[in-house]
């Protein structure tokens, strides 16, 4: 009995804070498995830049979109920003859900770019003028104005 209530009070040290709740209260169809996406996403956070990066070695901003659905959804999703832009089903920007897909123009750079919906206005990706995966609000200026559309897969 001792070595039982030892081993849970070590269990419970290890559990961590709960995940901060990216969603904003509505019910959604695939709740579970759009938190398993969000989950997995915040979970690389600080992970760093890298062209053609696949893995949280290094990530750009398709190359994370993968790994995160493919981690916590088990889908393959087409690797190429230009190709990811047509999969799934559009969705206007009023409508977006934890877990959709957002795409932006970036001028003088790649001419697309990725992220993942994570719900409040905020989104999370991989972009090379931070160098990490991070976290914005698409309601900044550079965000908003440069808003493409928005894709849902799951």
């Amino acid at each position: 009995m001792g070595l039982m209530i030892i081993v849970l009070a070590l269990q419970t040290g290890c559990a961590g804070s709960p995940l901060r709740s990216d969603f904003d209260g509505a019910s959604y169809g695939n709740a579970s498995l759009q938190k398993d996406v969000i989950r997995t996403a915040r979970g690389l956070l600080g992970s760093p830049y890298k062209y053609g990066g696949t893995t949280p070695a290094g990530f750009d901003c398709s190359g994370f979109v993968n790994y995160v659905y493919r981690t916590a959804a088990g889908l393959s999703l087409p690797r190429m920003t230009h190709d990811l832009v047509r999969f799934g089903k559009p969705i206007r920007a009023g409508r977006l859900q934890p877990a959709d897909l957002v795409y932006f123009k970036i001028e003088h750079q790649k001419p697309l770019h990725v992220g993942i919906y994570l719900g409040n206005g905020r989104f999370i990706h991989a972009p090379s003028a931070r160098g990490k995966v991070n976290i914005q609000s698409l309601n900044q200026d550079y965000w908003k104005t440069r808003f493409l559309g928005a894709r849902r897969v799951i």
